[in-house]
């Protein structure tokens, strides 16, 4: 029998199996198909962490992929950062996630006389019964608020809803919270010079931190022999992910950023992304499976970000959605969220064009 011979057959076998699969498994990608009104519309961003950009660096050069991004129209805006209900979590287990998994809210408690609970409930009542027009001080008290929940972006997107005249102290806000947000407006950050100017410039309230490390915490009994086993991986190199790297690295020098953000979001970038984190892993020999725990955790994280994300306009069906994120997560937030229902994923690539 010659190899066409054998191919024939080998297809014809695959053919006659697929009724089977399709009887094992439902496809839940499906069950949407007669939704009644519109899918919510999600743009998962995938960025550079722009705290590594080069020493020239101005944030005017993001001005032309804000603008893109507003014409969007996201109503929600998530971003890379802990929520301050997963840093009370962890303030409460020290003994597990160790002391200072999130900043210290102390001065902002200080300040306002609410721990992140209090803080978090506060927000929540406030927002509820939002007026149109807020006051200034109502923003002020708002952006005090945030910070105590260990939200500053959100703190920000107050911030910057504010005549210049009237960010100063009061409503809870003393010298240092005033002085933290005058920083937070400098800091070089997607979440700052992105997702808090885009919100305020939409008019927003706040933005949803989503990101989890709560499964990072990886049991094993000797740590350093894991790190060391993580660390050989990735030190024997990817030609592919340092070869884009490196174009990323020029295209970051200019002074309109759109193309980078074009070439960092294109399909292409995404395979290598993705491959470059888990295929050395998972090819990598280990007695104790260092690296494959490894990826348990990163895709633990995933997951529980891209819950993180569905909770956020899950009450709103419909919702337009933008979820800017570390690039090399989107791969899995694109594939992730575009399995759930009433879910459709937009193409970054037609947003940057």
């Amino acid at each position: 029998m010659d190899k066409w011979s054998k191919a024939a057959l080998a297809v014809v076998a695959v053919v006659a199996a697929a009724p089977l699969l399709a009887q094992a498994q439902a496809d839940l990608t499906q069950l949407d198909r007669d939704m009644a009104g519109p899918k919510s519309k999600v743009l998962v961003l995938g960025t550079m962490h722009l705290s590594g950009m080069p020493a020239g660096f101005k944030p005017a050069a993001l001005d032309s992929v804000i603008d893109r991004l507003a014409a969007y129209r996201p109503d929600i805006i998530t971003i890379e950062q802990e929520p301050g209900e997963d840093c009370d979590l962890a303030a409460r287990h020290p003994a597990k996630y160790g002391p200072d998994w999130c900043p210290s809210t102390k001065a902002a408690q200080e300040a306002t006389g609410l721990d992140i609970p209090a803080a978090l409930a506060e927000v929540d009542r406030t927002l509820k019964s939002w007026p149109a027009q807020p006051a200034p001080a109502q923003r002020r008290r708002l952006a005090a608020a945030f910070l105590a929940a260990n939200e500053p972006a959100s703190a920000q997107v107050q911030w910057l809803q504010l005549a210049p005249a009237e960010r100063r102290e009061g409503d809870g806000l003393n010298a240092k919270l005033v002085e933290r947000l005058g920083k937070l407006m400098q800091r070089k950050n997607e979440d700052n010079l992105i997702a808090a100017p885009l919100a305020a410039r939409l008019g927003h309230q706040r933005v949803y931190a989503v990101d989890n490390h709560t499964g990072d915490r990886i049991d094993v009994r000797d740590i350093k022999a894991f790190v060391k086993s993580i660390e050989a991986v990735w030190a024997s190199g990817n030609a592919e992910m340092k070869a884009m790297q490196q174009r990323e690295g020029e295209l970051a020098q200019a002074d309109d950023l759109v193309p980078l953000y074009r070439y960092i979001n294109a399909p292409d970038s995404m395979r290598i992304y993705a491959e470059s984190n888990v295929l050395p892993m998972m090819r990598a020999r280990s007695a104790e499976g260092y690296p494959q725990i490894w990826v348990g955790g990163w895709e633990v994280r995933n997951l529980r970000m891209v819950a993180n994300i569905r909770e956020t306009f899950r009450e709103r069906p419909g919702a337009r959605v933008l979820s800017i994120v570390g690039a090399s997560h989107k791969p899995w937030f694109d594939a992730w969220l575009g399995q759930l229902q009433g879910v459709e994923i937009v193409d970054a690539a037609e947003v940057l064009k």
